[in-house]
């Protein structure tokens, strides 16, 4: 049986995706929810996130201006995907983001299928470390076209430092609910990305960059777009 929670943030999912709001007002439509239907599962997030804030989660990843580090990661078709190469096609904005089964990320990748289109031969790649079964639901649910990338056992995340342990109050509260995160992953650990965001220029230089370890908010649509465009000014 579906946990209440779970059921109250799918109605509000499906009610605020589509509308055109950016995107933050949307997210804090999905936050007003947990606080409204949990106040016990909100005021957990608080904490943990003020845990993350006072810790700098993610404050130690890759600055603008620094080469983005090269990976290899499967796609949602077991395809694998390098940096190297996607840096010869051109600029690419790289999501990093918590699952298909985070309601925050799901709006979050919603919102980018949106503008996908406004990005030019810009492409978008999604990382998380679920497994193909889970991006390539997300994928179709967000009516993205853009790849998304598994980042295996959260390990590439870990070497740039923006991956963080949920530690053992959120974890059971996420598991309650019936998320089982390290199942999506393939494992055990309790481990997820920072949400962030990384455009990178054609030489694989970051050009933008935006880490906020407060998970319900991201960067908005529109910041994207006018720090895509700003590429071809330069």
């Amino acid at each position: 049986m579906t946990h209440p929670l779970v059921a109250a943030l799918e109605s509000k999912f499906q009610n605020v995706r589509n509308n055109q709001w950016p995107l933050n007002r949307r997210l804090k439509a999905i936050a007003d929810e947990v606080r409204s239907q949990s106040p016990e599962f909100a005021d957990a997030v608080d904490t943990f996130v003020e845990r993350l804030k006072h810790a700098e989660a993610g404050e130690g990843g890759p600055r603008v201006g620094d080469t983005m580090p090269d990976f290899a990661m499967p796609d949602q078709d077991g395809r694998i995907v390098r940096l190297d190469d996607i840096v010869a096609a051109g600029p690419a904005v790289l999501v990093f983001h918590r699952g298909h089964w985070c309601p925050y990320c799901r709006l979050n990748m919603v919102g980018l299928a949106e503008v996908q289109h406004r990005l030019g031969d810009t492409k978008i790649y999604a990382i998380s470390a679920e497994r193909q079964p889970y991006t390539r639901k997300l994928r179709a649910e967000s009516g993205a076209s853009f790849p998304f990338l598994t980042d295996v056992d959260a390990g590439y995340a870990l070497s740039i430092n923006l991956a963080i342990w949920v530690d053992d109050e959120m974890s059971s509260l996420i598991a309650g609910a019936g998320w089982d995160v390290p199942g999506y992953h393939g494992g055990q650990a309790w481990i997820l990305p920072v949400p962030s965001v990384f455009i990178i220029d054609g030489n694989g230089v970051i050009r933008t960059r935006h880490i906020d370890p407060d998970y319900r908010q991201r960067m908005e649509l529109d910041a994207i777009v006018t720090a895509v465009d700003a590429l071809g000014n330069d």
